[in-house]
């Protein structure tokens, strides 16, 4: 089969990879249709590592799949040859104190698609996945819309976490496709006042149709000063998308006492600082999103009953052999980019 391989930083080749084979009862072969491209790939692309996750090349990232079931193990009874499934990329033990709490996504023995020293990742041809990590869709989905699922399990998640009441003020800094995920998430959760900033102006337009009360350029314009205008009172949460020092400042003078940081984004540096004085007079709770749990199944609903629509979010495509463009266009943000998909297959 054909992989695409980082084969150093900024460079990306398709080669051939052995071919995958099941090998426990309960795997499942998967032909690959679609991968989205993360923001937690592109550190791996530029940087060569996610905080303590350091690649040795040549390494397959990719972990955002919608695929095609093509084998079932001995002891698979609830999924067959044909479905379109999209892929939870964490394996968990179901043995460890997180798993038997049920935090499954801070399981102490984690592999995680596209992650080194974890598992090689999806932008292949053929996976094999534990059963447990395929999720059939319905047939009105596309593979496209497969890919999308894992970000938007992710902004559920984090929408959950928040529990924000009818009536809260939000902020997303960062509108990326996590933060306009987050952005619709919450849209279908309740009814809230959502500001957004965001310097792309492309981003910018489509937090906006998302459902953005206010959205604005940091760059252009003093946002803290414009959704005070807006929330003379503070924010209740603010929801840290963009992994930058600047937005975590920015958050913490926009939060209430009282009010909720829940960080998002992946900063690629080792370690950020926080404005502490503003954060203890106000009283500030913070927390960190760890990827998603136990949410890909309400992802899939929300997507097949069409309380979300993310195709707006897709705004690029490549075939598997024009991955190195692909990563090249988002790594520079060209062309309005937002969330670019490798279509493996034909079929995607």
């Amino acid at each position: 089969m054909k992989a695409a391989f980082l084969t150093g930083l900024r460079q990306i080749a398709v080669a051939d990879a052995p071919d995958p084979r099941l090998i426990h009862p309960r795997d499942v072969l998967v032909r690959v249709d679609s991968v989205g491209i993360c923001g937690s790939d592109m550190h791996y692309y530029s940087t060569g590592h996610v905080g303590p996750a350091v690649i040795e090349f040549p390494f397959v990232v990719g972990h955002e799949c919608g695929g095609t079931i093509v084998e079932v193990g001995a002891e698979v009874d609830d999924l067959g040859p044909g479905q379109l499934v999209a892929i939870e990329p964490s394996i968990h033990c179901g043995k460890c104190d997180q798993c038997l709490r049920g935090r499954h996504h801070t399981c102490r023995n984690q592999r995680f698609l596209g992650t080194p020293g974890q598992l090689s990742g999806g932008l292949v041809e053929y996976l094999v996945m534990p059963a447990e990590c395929c999720f059939p869709v319905p047939e009105s989905m596309t593979a496209d819309q497969a890919a999308l699922i894992e970000p938007l399990a992710i902004a559920v998640y984090t929408q959950r976490m928040a529990a924000a009441q009818d009536g809260a003020q939000i902020g997303i800094l960062g509108c990326g496709p996590i933060g306009l995920s987050v952005l619709l998430a919450l849209r279908a959760a309740g009814e809230y006042s959502i500001y957004c900033s965001e310097p792309i102006a492309e981003r910018l337009a489509a937090a906006r149709r998302c459902g953005a009360e206010w959205a604005g350029n940091p760059h252009k314009e003093d946002v803290v000063a414009e959704i005070a205008k807006r929330a003379p009172q503070g924010l209740d949460f603010v929801f840290e998308c963009a992994g930058q020092q600047e937005a975590l400042n920015q958050a913490a003078e926009l939060l209430k006492p009282g009010g909720t940081l829940l960080i998002v984004g992946i900063p690629e540096t080792e370690c950020v600082s926080l404005p502490i004085h503003t954060m203890r007079r106000k009283e500030l709770t913070i927390r960190n999103v760890r990827r998603q749990n136990h949410c890909v199944l309400p992802a899939i609903d929300l997507l097949a009953t069409g309380k979300i629509k993310m195709d707006q979010l897709a705004t690029h495509h490549f075939p598997l052999a024009e991955t190195h463009a692909a990563f090249d266009m988002v790594a520079n943000y060209r062309d309005g980019v937002i969330k670019a998909i490798i279509r493996v297959s034909d079929a995607s």
